[in-house]
């Protein structure tokens, strides 16, 4: 008979879990530069690691559709802490092992990236499952740990190159590579429930395409992911080239104040979400959000700006997993695939805003500020699409 105290330690582990994501995802960009210098890389190369990590996260979210249902909820969590531990641990062998450094380097990111998709598609629907008494909130207070992972990630191995040197990078990743590994061995003795009762099924990829109600969340998944990376991925360069400060206060006034905000969005939401009404949450967020990019593009001066750049890591928080949360309670049949498919909806916004941006700033001479005053399309689109959530039904 499991207890509620053992699914706590469940809850405790997708907590965990989206850190690893987190140490996935921010890790291996730090050290861009030192690999760069020691394995004579070119700048296309570097990129392509970049393109190689998304596009594999991609693929698992569409393989995990059919796949996470054959496996369990349970394999599939252990499976992607051990690709995402060993990926992260062979980062600091593989590429001195083999006469082709960089294939060393982008076999390492396949192999965490499996983990990190994994993780993606998995991680949140487990924690939909466990009983809560709140599970927008519980939800919301999940995604907070990618953020403050982020946070960490970014401190913790900066502090560590202080003390010990950048040449010391391979013992800092076998070091972050202890976290999977570390939950990976907690998970063992733990229950990790299904979203539907044993010996039922979702609903199939084909009946959910079929769906208005589906389509409707998609678009929200897809502006959630463009709405936060539009600006996060920019926000550095944007200080710099446009707003002409430094980097080191570029980056802690862009980007790390943004990751910190969208972490406090989540965890207050997290905190008092039984009561605050969800879709009013998501409104105010997407009428933020247009604010904030406003206020990024057309400030005169660098301080409203970078304000702007940190209120809207605020206002994108709970777009995320809210729109999980929303997508649970309108389609609770939806089972795996649901989430799978959100995940990829969600990987594509993540991709297709910051190219947006960047395409746009392009048009209009390498200014990113017009890349980003176009970039309002996204919340525009969300606030439409929260109005027409309660229009359509399942079918």
């Amino acid at each position: 008979m499991r207890t509620k105290t053992d699914y706590g330690k469940t809850m405790t582990a997708c907590f965990i879990g989206y850190i690893v994501q987190a140490v996935v995802n921010n890790f291996v960009p730090l050290l861009f530069v030192t690999l760069r210098q020691q394995y004579q890389l070119k700048l296309t190369q570097i990129t392509l690691l970049v393109t190689i990590n998304f596009c594999v996260q991609l693929l698992v979210d569409l393989v995990s559709v059919k796949l996470v249902d054959r496996i369990g909820y349970k394999t599939a969590l252990l499976l992607a802490h051990g690709c995402a531990s060993a990926g992260l641990a062979f980062l600091a062998v593989l590429p001195d092992l083999i006469p082709v450094p960089y294939a060393g380097l982008l076999l390492c990111v396949i192999l965490y990236a499996v983990g990190g998709g994994l993780l993606e598609v998995v991680v949140s629907p487990v924690m939909e499952a466990c009983p809560t008494d709140n599970k927008e909130a519980a939800m919301s207070l999940l995604h907070s740990f990618y953020c403050w992972g982020f946070v960490g990630v970014v401190l913790l191995s900066t502090l560590f190159f202080r003390l010990f040197g950048i040449r010391a990078w391979r013992i800092l990743a076998l070091l972050w590579a202890l976290v999977p590994l570390g939950n990976l061995l907690f998970l063992l003795p733990l229950p990790v429930p299904s979203l539907l009762p044993e010996g039922e099924k979702g609903m199939s990829v084909r009946h959910l395409l079929k769906s208005r109600l589906f389509w409707v969340l998609m678009l929200l998944m897809i502006c959630a992911g463009a709405c936060e990376q539009a600006v996060s991925q920019w926000a550095s360069s944007f200080a710099e080239q446009a707003l002409h400060v430094g980097k080191t206060t570029g980056d802690l006034a862009g980007p790390m104040m943004f990751a910190i905000l969208m972490g406090i969005a989540r965890t207050i939401y997290g905190k008092y979400g039984d009561r605050l009404p969800l879709k009013a949450c998501m409104t105010g967020s997407g009428l933020l959000c247009l604010f904030t990019y406003l206020l990024i593009a057309l400030s005169p001066s660098p301080g409203p700006a970078l304000l702007g750049c940190a209120l809207c890591g605020f206002s994108v928080g709970i777009l995320w997993p809210g729109t999980f949360s929303m997508a649970a309670a309108a389609m609770p049949s939806g089972g795996t695939a649901l989430f799978a498919l959100l995940a990829l909806g969600g990987d594509v916004g993540c991709s297709g805003g910051p190219t947006f941006v960047g395409f746009c700033s392009g048009l209009f001479a390498e200014d990113l500020r017009k890349g980003i005053l176009c970039a309002v399309l996204f919340p525009l689109l969300l606030l439409a699409g929260l109005r027409a959530k309660d229009r359509v039904r399942v079918q």
